[in-house]
Formats: structure tokens, sequence, C-alpha cells
């Protein structure tokens, strides 16, 4: 069985196992009703080593809606465990892309404790947002860009990862109806979250507007 499940990724991803790319790529889950995100938690090292983040949906509708109420804007983490697929087939000018994958929906994190809320569900890749591999290379950087995720009000920011060591973060804020959607570029402090004031102020919106984070770790990008 092992090996045939084998010879069908070889098949599906055209490289397989043989893909540096090749793994169970986990990921941050957060988003609501205006929208499903999913966000790689990426390392300095194959097969880990790229910044992705997905537009996705649940092929369920009644797991997708229940999962988009429980979600809904919060900051909560719930993270995917996905079945091993080859990480490149993301990639906008892959050969054979990958359009859904099998996964099981975790409120906290999958290696850290969190319980398993859907089992076995099936998340359909509806757009790919960011693509980009990381460089291990040292590198100090004086600040921290984040790119904005979702149009509406409900909004996110995730940081760009730019330097090593880094940190991945993600933060949940309401956007006023019109509000820009460009990235913002704010000093960096270290390792440290930037305090909800600077990001307010980088946005041009009241602190009151920052929900908080979603998600935030430094030990996989030493």
């Amino acid at each position: 069985m092992k090996s045939a499940l084998l010879t069908l990724a070889l098949i599906a991803g055209g490289a397989g196992a043989t893909d540096a790319t090749y793994g169970e790529h986990g990921m941050a889950l957060f988003g609501g009703q205006q929208g499903l995100y999913a966000s790689h938690l990426p390392m300095f090292h194959a097969p880990h080593d790229y910044q992705v983040i997905l537009q996705v949906h649940v092929a369920d509708p009644a797991t997708d809606a229940a999962l988009r109420r429980r979600l809904d804007g919060k900051t909560a983490l719930w993270t995917i465990a996905p079945e091993k697929f080859e990480l490149s087939r993301l990639a906008p000018a892959s050969a054979a892309p990958l359009r859904q994958f099998k996964a099981d929906l975790v409120q906290g994190h999958f290696e850290q404790g969190g319980k398993t809320q859907f089992a076995a569900s099936t998340i359909v890749v509806d757009k790919v947002l960011m693509f980009r591999q990381l460089t291990p290379t040292q590198k100090t950087s004086n600040d921290a860009s984040y790119v904005q995720i979702g149009s509406g009000s409900q909004r996110y920011l995730v940081k760009q990862i730019d330097s090593r060591p880094d940190f991945d973060h993600i933060v949940s804020y309401a956007a006023a109806a019109g509000a820009p959607t460009a990235a913002i570029t704010l000093n960096k402090q270290a390792l440290q979250q930037p305090q909800a004031t600077a990001l307010s102020a980088a946005l041009h919106v009241p602190a009151s507007a920052i929900r908080g984070t979603v998600y935030f770790y430094t030990d996989d990008l030493k």
C-alpha cells in the first residue's frame, strides 16, 4: 500500500519523493467569512525553505461553513497537518500545479498538542498569494515588511521573511471600508513582535483596529 501511494505521488507531482520540496508541509490556518488562508510554516532548509501563502476553501460545504464560523477573524491558532506533497507544485509556473490535498484541521499547533477538529478534509487551493524561496544566508534587516492578506474588513498582516534569524508572524486587524491593501514597513526590533501601536501607525488606523497575533514563532527560523 505504501509503495502504491508513493507511485501515485510520483505520477501526480512529476518528481515525487525525488523533489527536494517533498514532505509534510504544516500550515497556519486563519480567516473567516470573507476568506480562508493557509500560511506554510517555513524553515531555512529543504523541503520547507519557502514562504507560501494560499487562499483556500474546504471541499465539503458543511465543514467549510463550520470552520469559517469558528475562525471568523479570531486570533486563536489553527493549523493544517496535510498529507505529503511537493511544495514546488504550488509555484505559479508549476507544470503540475497542486489543486487540492487532504489534511487534518487542528485547533492549536498540530505538533504541539493541538486537537484535530476536522480530520481528512479536502483543502482546495483557490489562489497562491505568495510563493518565494528563502535563502539560508545569515542576514540582518533593520525593517520588517508585512503584506496584507484580504481586501475587505477582515484582514491579516503576514511578515515577509527576509533575514536570518527571523520570525514568522501573522496579525489580525479590522480594516475600514476601502482601506489600502499595500504592504507596510516598520522598524524591526530584533526578534520581538512589533507593538500594536507600531502596526497601527504604519497602517494609519487606530491601535484598537489591531485584533492581535494569530501566529508568532522564531524557533524554525534561526
